[in-house]
């Protein structure tokens, strides 16, 4: 009799973690996350090869959530572009024998999108999310693992970051970009002599 609610709350817990390995499966999109304009559309996303796969799909799995049509680079009115993936992990906590109790994991890209006629819409900006972990000699396996979870979670993140930077990007301010940059473009040519 005493062992029917620790049944039940077992059974609960398990429920719960199918839950949200359901949800973490399926590209479940964090509340919150704006709305990408449909200004956008139709948007490429390039990534350089040395962009983990991981962020690229996490990024484009947002999007497709959002209903933001996916084209390749050829045929996009606007490209969103990634570069300059960088992966730092650091000690930041040392034990009394002088290992590392705590480590932090870093992740940085660099962001920008342009229109097909290359016009800048976003200028290169740089993305950084960071995370820690309590590091166990005795245990390195388990460790490991939860190394390789906090970096997809960092990846999820950054994710979202590129997705608060596309949001205001509406058919208002995409038109106030073109006319700022036309504006510049005519006043270096008049600078320079150039018509």
């Amino acid at each position: 009799m005493s062992r029917l609610p620790t049944l039940r709350s077992a059974a609960h817990l398990m429920s719960a973690a199918v839950m949200a390995a359901f949800l973490a499966g399926c590209g479940f999109q964090l509340r919150g996350a704006p709305p990408v304009s449909s200004a956008l559309e139709p948007l490429a996303v390039d990534c350089s090869s040395q962009i983990p796969g991981t962020l690229c799909q996490s990024i484009r799995e947002q999007l497709t959530l959002g209903d933001v049509s996916l084209v390749p680079v050829a045929d996009a009115d606007y490209i969103l572009r990634l570069r300059n993936f960088t992966r730092d992990r650091r000690a930041s906590a040392i034990t009394a024998q002088a290992g590392a109790a705590e480590y932090t994991l870093r992740h940085s890209v660099d962001l920008e999108v342009i229109s097909a006629d290359r016009v800048p819409m976003v200028a290169t900006t740089r993305l950084n999310t960071s995370e820690s972990y309590r590091y166990d000699e005795t245990n390195v396996l388990a460790k490991q693992r939860e190394e390789e979870t906090l970096r997809q979670q960092m990846d999820d993140r950054l994710a979202q970051q590129v997705i608060f930077r596309l949001a205001p990007l509406t058919r208002e301010r995409i038109e106030a970009i073109r006319t700022e940059y036309q504006r510049n473009q005519e006043a270096d040519a008049s600078a320079t002599g150039k018509p």
